[in-house]
């Protein structure tokens, strides 16, 4: 029979609550269709550290060597060699470029240096003995030019380097016994040379370490043999830091 109006008005809700979730379940299977559907973008991994650009950096250590300074008056006049050394510290400028893990470059640095050493013994001219003085020698800057090779590892970098150097140098002669200094006779050497810059060879190995991406700390040591006849030869431990601007 026919529905009384509370029996038509309840089939009304039911058939309105059953679209309601029929259209829901809809919705909700579009958009998981969607989602299924749609591309996975991948994530892009965080940039490698780079070693390529210009740097400017302090630096500062120790030196430790021989001096046999007198090659620095004349090679007519030899004698013997005494320990020198002393503290450092100066100025770095340079610019690199890496491909791969090979990172290739040029760097610059000037020192300014405490090395001084002395000693005694006997002076010759011309390979005869004249005589016995005490010599002493002092470096008061280093300064080199080379070019530095190296393997990248993220932000570690191992290289070795090897160029140019120039040493301000001088030394003094005392005490002499046998001959007389500055007399300006030819087997009388000056009693002190002259303080000019020395050319010489430079050569050593380092690690730098990057801190940030612009930021990086260094140790090195580097050898340099420098002066008329070699009259220099010295150790250095260096420790630094470089600020690098991207090329």
């Amino acid at each position: 029979g026919a529905l009384s109006p509370p029996s038509r008005s309840k089939a009304a809700g039911m058939k309105r609550l059953a679209l309601g979730i029929a259209l829901s379940v809809g919705a909700a299977c579009r958009a998981l269709s969607a989602d299924l559907s749609a591309p996975v973008v991948p994530q892009l991994p965080m940039p490698a550290y780079t070693w390529t650009g210009i740097h400017f950096g302090i630096n500062g250590g120790y030196g430790l060597g021989q001096v046999s300074p007198m090659g620095l008056y004349t090679d007519a006049f030899s004698a013997f060699n005494f320990n020198a050394s002393g503290g450092l510290a100066g100025l770095t400028a340079g610019a690199q470029i890496q491909s791969g893990h090979t990172v290739l470059g040029i760097e610059a640095d000037i020192d300014w240096a405490k090395i001084s050493g002395s000693g005694s013994g006997q002076i010759s001219f011309n390979g005869s003995p004249i005589g016995t003085a005490t010599l002493s020698s002092k470096v008061s800057s280093v300064s080199t030019l080379r070019a530095r090779v190296g393997y990248a590892a993220d932000n570690w970098l191992v290289y070795v380097t090897g160029g140019l150097a120039a040493t301000d140098q001088m030394s003094n002669l005392t005490g002499p016994i046998g001959f007389v200094c500055g007399t300006g006779a030819s087997n009388s050497p000056p009693c002190s040379s002259l303080s000019s810059l020395h050319p010489g060879l430079a050569a050593g190995a380092g690690f730098e370490y990057g801190i940030t991406a612009n930021l990086s700390a260094k140790g090195e040591w580097i050898w340099v043999g420098a002066g008329a006849v070699n009259t220099l030869t010295e150790n250095m431990l260096r420790a630094g830091f470089n600020w690098r601007f991207g090329m």
